[in-house]
């Protein structure tokens, strides 16, 4: 996929959580107008089987995002880079707060804020002159669902971290892309007959009339890491989803 005018020529991305659904997308996006990229994930089939589809200029590394000291590892292997992309997260958890233990709320936290901010925290030393930090939210901060508090808390969150990183980290950009419902692998935790109705029901609600696919949002992120001019921003793409 090419992206008209966006250009990463000679430049290096790491993208956390690069190795399927958006991630994997971005890579592809990335390296299509000209980045050589570093995808990293906790499982290590995943990171095998995205180097093997992505090809040349491309590293993986097998992470757990969960513990700051192998990213603080991570980033000493990867040396000076461009742009950081943070889109890493489990499966969603969603149910009513009254059923969930508060381990199973803190762990919805873990990987998605806490991971996050320790790569921004590690990755800032080796981020070249002019370089980026794109992370991920979602929609459910201002358009949460029934059972979503968890997931809503952490999306909220990511919208606060940005804003004040871009502050705190200027000159480097740093912004948030928000999806709202795509077609990833984090929905595999549904029964595939209840996540096609889920994919069916909810693209016919929005005004595009489908849901996304994780190429529309990798064109959000290249943008991101290309205007310079953009920075402590949330940009939702969301298919009309928070008008609905």
């Amino acid at each position: 996929m090419t992206i008209a005018g966006a250009n990463l020529q000679h430049q290096h991305v790491v993208l956390l959580g690069g190795t399927s659904g958006i991630g994997l997308a971005t890579a592809q996006a990335a390296l299509a107008v000209g980045a050589s990229v570093s995808v990293v994930s906790s499982r290590s089939e995943r990171v095998a089987d995205a180097v093997a589809k992505l090809g040349d200029r491309v590293k993986g590394y097998t992470v757990d995002l969960s513990n700051e000291a192998a990213i603080r590892a991570l980033f000493g292997q990867v040396g000076a880079f461009d742009h950081l992309v943070y889109s890493a997260g489990d499966s969603l958890r969603t149910g009513a707060l009254a059923d969930m233990d508060l381990a199973t709320v803190r762990q919805t936290f873990e990987v998605r804020l806490f991971g996050a901010i320790a790569a921004v925290k590690h990755a800032v030393p080796f981020l070249r002159p002019g370089g980026s930090v794109v992370l991920t939210g979602g929609i459910a901060s201002v358009r949460p669902h029934k059972g979503w508090t968890a997931l809503a808390g952490v999306c909220s969150a990511m919208e606060g971290l940005t804003r004040a990183l871009a502050l705190e980290l200027a000159p480097i950009r740093v912004n948030l892309v928000s999806p709202g419902l795509v077609r990833t692998p984090l929905w595999d935790d549904l029964p595939e007959s209840e996540r096609e109705a889920l994919y069916a029901a909810s693209g016919v609600a929005l005004p595009v009339g489908r849901i996304g696919e994780a190429k529309d949002l990798a064109q959000t992120y290249i943008y991101l890491m290309t205007n310079r001019y953009a920075t402590g921003q949330t940009i939702v793409v969301d298919g009309g989803g928070v008008l609905v």
